[in-house]
């Protein structure tokens, strides 16, 4: 039997594999309650004041992750959720160096 040649069996058994695999992924609760947290820290800090450019990215990517969390497209949703709270770090970080720059 050639390398190139699969059982009908064999390629049924592997499909239903990766759509066990798939079906497995969950939801990135997590990735998506650090997101909303951190945004949420930047925003109380003054981020709208201080880094309004970095906030707005964090939240963009938060709606992109809820977008593609409704879809069930975890990998991607969690991607955004992480590309969210790193946004919503770095205004908090640009936040509080522009209040300590002020304060002195």
């Amino acid at each position: 039997m050639p390398a190139t040649h699969i059982p009908k069996f064999l390629r049924a058994a592997i499909a239903v594999a990766v759509l066990a695999i798939a079906a497995c992924q969950s939801a990135p609760v997590q990735e998506m309650s650090d997101a909303r947290q951190a945004i949420s820290v930047a925003t109380k800090a003054g981020a709208a004041q201080h880094a309004a450019d970095q906030l707005q990215m964090a939240q963009k990517h938060l709606q992109s992750a809820e977008q593609l969390l409704n879809e069930r497209r975890y990998t991607q949703a969690r991607r955004e959720a992480v590309s969210a709270k790193d946004s919503a770090r770095e205004a908090l970080r640009m936040t509080e160096a522009n209040v300590d720059a002020e304060a002195h």
